[in-house]
């Protein structure tokens, strides 16, 4: 039989959902509906009376050069970090579950950096990486400026994808480790026993079953790229040199509170908004067809 909880007083449930909902309004829905009041409006830099102009703020975002090309740079930077976290987290993972010497250490080890905020990271990463003070100062030695995340915007854009993967790649490692172990080993027994080695097992048996993992955390590493990236850029590069690292969630904040002007980061936020929105119905219309849940 069937049976469902049930809550005998309204107010009861009520009361439970309240604070949940809350918090969702106040930190969600009110600033995404003051976010779209200040894009169709003229916000001053120190408040008074706004001015509504209607598309005339996404007009100027869409005219703006600089802008297509803070697109261009989150586009590739959300595409080189989703595909490098998801393929080493894949390979650890598949590590771990193999069971290897220490591996009960590794499983525990691999999940820190999704603990450390993105601005450690960020400035982690940027000491390390430093071209006269970290260990890629004694590679700069053997080969001048080879590496000047400073100045050559390629080595910028790199460092920050690997700023990024790095701290993605734990959640990405403890969903992959998941479904690997959720498989049953008995398929992987009978593949061995069939004489498949461990890379044919791994593409014809483990993979397909962890489609649905796979789906997941693509739709997952995406939207972070584009939303969370704000911290490791602002540290490490400050989206430089010459805009190389000027991703569109940290062009929001320089014409925002750098700029003061609040009404085209408005409207660039709802772009940012909308193009994260279609991008997950995207995968979810299209993608998803080629994912099996059973």
């Amino acid at each position: 039989m069937d049976r469902r909880a049930a809550f005998n007083s309204t107010w009861l449930a009520a009361a439970l959902i309240a604070p949940q909902l809350i918090l969702v309004f106040i930190f969600f829905y009110w600033p995404a509906v003051q976010s779209l009041y200040w894009a169709v409006t003229l916000e001053p830099p120190f408040g008074g009376g706004n001015q509504f102009v209607g598309w005339q703020n996404f007009q100027t975002v869409f005219s703006d050069n600089l802008y297509w090309n803070s697109v261009r740079i989150s586009i590739l930077f959300a595409v080189c970090s989703t595909a490098l976290t998801l393929v080493l987290s894949l390979l650890l993972a598949t590590f771990v579950d193999r069971q290897l010497a220490g591996y009960r250490v590794y499983r525990f080890v691999y999940f820190w950096p999704y603990a450390i905020a993105a601005p450690a990271v960020g400035l982690a990463f940027r000491f390390i990486f430093a071209p006269d003070a970290g260990f890629v100062s004694s590679i700069n030695r053997v080969f001048p400026n080879l590496w000047n995340p400073a100045l050559d915007g390629w080595d910028a854009f790199i460092l920050i994808v690997i700023a990024n993967s790095w701290k993605m790649i734990a959640y990405s490692f403890i969903f992959f480790l998941a479904g690997l172990q959720a498989i049953p080993r008995t398929l992987t027994e009978a593949g061995a026993m069939d004489g498949a080695g461990v890379m044919r097992r791994l593409w014809d048996l483990q993979l397909p079953l962890l489609a649905p993992t796979f789906f997941f955390l693509l739709v997952i590493n995406i939207t972070e790229s584009f939303v969370d990236s704000f911290g490791i850029v602002d540290i490490i590069t400050g989206g430089g040199p010459a805009r190389a690292t000027d991703l569109m969630v940290f062009k929001i904040y320089s014409d925002g509170f750098k700029g003061l002007d609040y009404s085209i980061a408005a409207a660039q936020s709802i772009v940012l908004m909308v193009l994260v929105v279609s991008l997950t119905f995207v995968q979810f219309k299209y993608v998803e067809k080629r994912v099996h849940y059973s």
